[in-house]
């Protein structure tokens, strides 16, 4: 899968890194390409780019906040889940998505 996203946590400190390392690294080990855009107290990190979102399967936002720029993602599969359950359980989440997404086909 391609896969996009945004990190963004109440204090857009803590919870925002640690959601987007462990998506990035729960992707990369089940053989995913993976881009996540942060936003948090010093603004966005990592900007998604157009070719990113286009070439993306599916849209995750782990975010604990209302995100900025949702309208990107417009006609694309969307999962929105808090940080907490990525910090937690990351390769669940995503083997749940790939299985939803086989199902889809």
């Amino acid at each position: 899968m391609n896969i996009v996203g945004i990190a963004a946590c109440t204090s857009g400190i803590a919870h925002t890194y640690i959601a987007k390392e462990k998506l990035v690294n729960a992707a990369r080990a089940l053989g995913h390409s993976i881009s996540i855009e942060t936003q948090g107290t010093i603004g966005t990190e990592d900007e998604l780019s157009l070719e990113a979102i286009q070439l993306a399967d599916i849209v995750i936002i782990a975010a604990d906040i209302k995100v900025g720029g949702k309208e990107r993602f417009k006609d694309k599969k969307i999962v929105e889940v808090p940080t907490s359950m990525v910090i937690k359980a990351p390769k669940k989440l995503l083997e749940t998505i790939e299985q939803k997404m086989q199902g889809d086909d």
